[in-house]
């Protein structure tokens, strides 16, 4: 079972995601586990800070060293002959696909994802835990939750029976750019809207090659 570690500000956000489609039925089959930290529980900051002003100035706040450590260290626990691999969201890493998805899908039995807020994560604990830079995308969104759970949704899809059957993986199967559904004709401001003919011909070679196009 592959196990999903995300360090957070935000675990209510990860949760309303993980626990819902197709990652929560994943859950409940026992095809992966899904396991959130807030680094404010590992701060001795009273005040649950786990933040503070850049060296050298500049916008912003950054996020301390030691809290996500700690959270790193309570999410490896005792993950000895385990295959780990350790991921800090940025828009500065190596681009994510659905390749990595597939590959990180068989390679690993543990991945913890590491999703930074304000200016970024101090660099020192990148050093210290060799964790790999990865982006979801060329954009930068406010924090690294959604591509988080866009690398936690696509790595999922890859795990055999998650889907109920390969051919379910879009990849494996000629789904076609343009997918149609009933009515056969759909009327819409006094047009009509049809469906095409190849797809409604029951000849199975000549759909393939429609959908291939």
């Amino acid at each position: 079972m592959l196990t999903y570690h995300i360090i957070t500000l935000f675990p209510d956000m990860i949760r309303a995601y993980t626990d819902a489609s197709i990652v929560g039925r994943a859950q409940e089959r026992k095809k992966i586990s899904v396991k959130v930290y807030n680094p404010r529980d590992f701060t001795r900051d009273k005040h649950k800070r786990i933040d503070g002003r850049p060296y050298g100035g500049g916008p912003g706040m950054v996020m301390q060293t030691e809290p996500i450590l700690k959270a790193v260290k309570k999410a490896l626990g005792n993950k000895k002959g385990k295959k780990v691999k350790i991921i800090m969201l940025s828009p500065n890493g190596k681009q994510f696909t659905n390749k990595t998805a597939l590959s990180f899908s068989k390679k690993y039995t543990d991945i913890i994802f590491i999703a930074g807020r304000y200016e970024g994560i101090d660099a020192r604990a990148k050093k210290i835990l060799k964790a790999e830079e990865w982006s979801s995308g060329p954009y930068i969104v406010t924090g690294g939750e959604l591509p988080a759970l866009v690398m936690v949704d696509a790595i999922t899809r890859q795990i055999s029976g998650v889907l109920g059957e390969d051919l379910s993986v879009e990849e494996k199967r000629i789904a076609g750019k343009e997918v149609y559904t009933r009515p056969e004709t759909f009327v819409y401001a006094g047009k009509k809207y049809s469906v095409p003919k190849v797809l409604r011909s029951g000849h199975h070679e000549k759909i393939d090659q429609f959908r291939k196009k």
